[in-house]
């Protein structure tokens, strides 16, 4: 059995998971910046050179850089925000518990988890410098889980970084490319009235039933588009907001879009098409119909191509720590790959966890798959920085 699996070293990632747990990053959240610090402290600890760039008010991205002669760049990735905590949980959801070899909290999985393994690999790089040669770098950035503005303000104003690990829930399996994701305003006009006299007014609700028709139809064109690691782009409806009075002929009404794309779905060719099926609504309702909004998402679609050798490596790390083949998977979600992906950095997205409990009351991430991912991500960069 590995050094690793010591209870020592699994019980200072249980005390440094229940640390920043605690830090409640519900996004938005200005509480960003304490655990900012938090992570910042920690790789000033080991050696590293750190800043703290504000992003957002208060809310940075905490950098910590490790020269060691000359050679390649390498960087691991996470956030620091999580999504709002919601109804629903057993117990305190920032205050950390164990049951069953598990460990609950939010943010345990999505991304914490990731965040401390990360840290672990680093401080164990550090003390293996003599066998490695290169700048391994943590970038630990804010709002991931709103508009991923920590990871584009990031890749548009540092230096250059070659290979990455992102940090995400994939039971510490490779995951080489990840859907984007694109969230239009559709506002429709009608005119207000006494609902006891609808013929006077316009409904804005009823004139934006062709919206919905064209939406479903968009939706059953673009399906047959496919991926081999993340399937299909889709469309779909998740908000509509109208109405303001319960005797009142509503004069507007907004619906919300959810597009997903896919690798080599190129985002301005899609925004093109929602501005058409738009168009065509407009037209079968004879009503006032536009885009008047993008909402913040991740960003869009992007993948690594599978004989890149960051998936190589990262496939070797897996083999090795797992005892057995596994898969190369795409994430049905998005995440900050794209944007490092965008600024030429090759990198793979991996880490402890479920996706599957992201998000919700109750999530949790496995204490063994904390371990597995340390043993992991410093495979990684040792395989990627050995040679200089």
């Amino acid at each position: 059995m590995s050094a690793l699996f010591t209870t020592p070293v699994l019980a200072s990632l249980i005390t440094d998971l229940e640390q920043i747990v605690a830090i409640n990053t519900e996004n938005p959240s200005r509480h960003e910046l304490e655990a900012a610090r938090w992570v910042e402290g920690r790789m000033r600890e080991m050696g590293c050179a750190t800043t703290l760039v504000e992003v957002l008010p208060e809310r940075p991205n905490a950098i910590g850089v490790f020269e060691n002669g000359p050679g390649p760049v390498f960087a691991f990735n996470t956030h620091m925000d999580v999504v709002p905590a919601g109804e629903g949980w057993s117990s305190d959801p920032f205050r950390l518990w164990r049951e069953g070899g598990m460990l609950y909290g939010r943010g345990s999985n999505d991304a914490k988890g990731p965040l401390i393994c990360m840290l672990e690999a680093i401080a164990q790089m550090i003390r293996g410098r003599d066998s490695w040669s290169g700048t391994l770098m943590g970038v630990f950035v804010a709002d991931e889980e709103v508009g991923s503005a920590g990871a584009r303000h990031y890749v548009k104003t540092a230096p250059k970084i070659d290979y990455c690990v992102v940090g995400e829930p994939t039971s510490c399996t490779t995951v080489a490319a990840h859907k984007g994701s694109m969230r239009p305003i559709v506002q429709v006009k009608g005119k207000t009235a006494h609902s006891g006299t609808p013929d006077l007014g316009i409904n804005a609700i009823i004139e934006a039933a062709p919206l919905y028709v064209e939406v479903a139809r968009e939706h059953a064109r673009i399906k047959s588009r496919r991926h081999p690691m993340v399937g299909n782009p889709s469309l779909t409806i998740t908000r509509a907001n109208g109405g303001h009075a319960d005797n009142v002929v509503p004069d507007l009404i907004e619906v919300m879009l959810d597009r997903r794309m896919i690798p080599g779905e190129d985002e301005d060719v899609v925004k093109g098409e929602i501005i058409e099926l738009v168009a065509r609504a407009a037209a079968d309702s004879g009503a006032e119909m536009e885009i008047v909004d993008y909402r913040p998402t991740t960003g869009g679609p992007t993948e690594t191509a599978l004989d890149h050798l960051t998936v190589a490596a990262a496939q070797r790390a897996c083999l090795k720590y797992h005892g057995h083949e596994t898969p190369i998977t795409g994430f049905q979600g998005g995440c900050d790959l794209v944007h490092f992906r965008q600024a030429g950095t090759h990198g793979v997205v991996l880490g402890p966890g479920d996706l599957a409990v992201a998000h919700k009351p109750d999530e949790f991430v496995p204490e063994a798959e904390l371990v597995l991912a340390v043993q992991i991500y410093r495979d990684i960069a040792f395989d990627l920085l050995k040679t200089g």
